[in-house]
């Protein structure tokens, strides 16, 4: 296992939807293993593969209060998304130093592929659901970011950028 570097913002990846995983194969449960270790070093509550320059519709999500509970997902959807919206701060190792408030349905249901290659449905809710949702937005080549209408998003990257050329 291994702690991988998370590529920087604007690199094009982050842009760009991520390929479909056919089969739950050792080099996925690889590569998975590597992005908890990844997410648990930054820390974080999850990752998509695209942020490490992996181009597959692999994610991790861990909210849990202990740690040690993550959720392993290939090719995750959302199938069912609740009315009711829940703000939470937002942030990115892609683009470190900032954050927004996004907000998003309080509840989903996923369907993925899990870590024994079978179909799963799972409902989501809170910070769970949150994560959920913005790492599946990686998978489609959005960043958090992108849910900001265009001024505050253009000022978000723009102070980024003034604290990475501060090094």
């Amino acid at each position: 296992m291994t702690i991988r570097k998370c590529i920087p913002y604007p690199d094009p990846r982050l842009k760009t939807p991520a390929a479909e995983v056919a089969e739950i194969t050792d080099e996925v449960r690889a590569i998975w293993a590597d992005m908890v270790d990844t997410m648990e070093a930054m820390p974080g509550y999850g990752l998509g593969a695209p942020q490490i320059g992996v181009m597959q519709r692999l994610a991790v999500v861990d909210c849990s209060a202990e740690r040690g509970q993550a959720v392993l997902m290939a090719n995750p959807v959302v199938l069912h998304a609740s009315a009711q919206l829940r703000d939470h701060d937002e942030a990115s190792p892609n683009l470190p130093g900032v954050f927004a408030k996004i907000s998003r349905p309080r509840a989903v249901t996923v369907r993925f592929l899990n870590a024994q290659g079978e179909m799963e449905d799972r409902d989501f809710v809170h910070l769970w659901a949150t994560s959920v949702q913005h790492q599946i937005d990686h998978l489609n080549g959005r960043m958090y970011f992108d849910h900001l209408k265009p001024l505050k998003r253009k000022m978000l990257i723009a102070k980024a950028e003034k604290l990475r050329a501060r090094g």
